[in-house]
């Protein structure tokens, strides 16, 4: 699978790190974590897109639509498995957003027709490649770490994989 180029919304310093200790206890229990992606590009993130290319013009609107709301409210409540077929799923915190920032969202997307996914569920990933039988002790090792978190999304980029690059669009 092509790597792909993103839009994120990522939460403010006290948001990292509120989700780089969910990372950490994941990882100090010996199970898969966000925080084992040694990418210089690696935060924690609410996907806005996904697409083999951004047009510039999908990149405007994200910056017009998105950016002129910055900083936002979300809620992360329970936890949620992603995955389809297989042994293995994602891991990862639902994000409640304002009726405004979906409606935002929804516009930005519809300017990436070959966007990876056609529906959006707004998400802060924990882990990847989680064996399903490894989920009972994730959801231990998470304990309080799953309470209700409100966070506030401070900034916009984007994620070029072919040249290895993340532009803040928006702060």
């Amino acid at each position: 699978m092509a790597r792909l180029h993103s839009l994120e919304l990522l939460p403010d310093e006290a948001g990292q790190a509120a989700v780089r200790r969910q990372w950490q206890a994941l990882h100090d229990a010996g199970l898969p974590s966000q925080l084992d992606h040694r990418g210089a590009s690696n935060a924690a993130h609410v996907s806005v897109v996904e697409a083999p290319a951004l047009s510039s013009d999908a990149l405007d609107v994200a910056t017009a639509r998105l950016g002129s709301l910055l900083p936002v409210t979300a809620v992360v409540g329970g936890v949620l498995l992603l995955g389809g077929g297989g042994g293995r799923v994602a891991l990862a915190r639902p994000v409640q957003l304002s009726d405004d920032v979906v409606r935002r969202v929804l516009a930005v997307r519809v300017h990436v027709p070959e966007r990876r996914h056609h529906g959006w569920v707004p998400h802060l990933t924990l882990a990847r490649g989680l064996d399903r039988s490894d989920v009972p002790r994730a959801l231990e090792v998470l304990g309080d770490h799953d309470a209700a978190l409100e966070l506030r999304l401070a900034s916009l980029r984007h994620w070029d994989p072919d040249a290895g690059e993340v532009t803040d669009l928006a702060r």
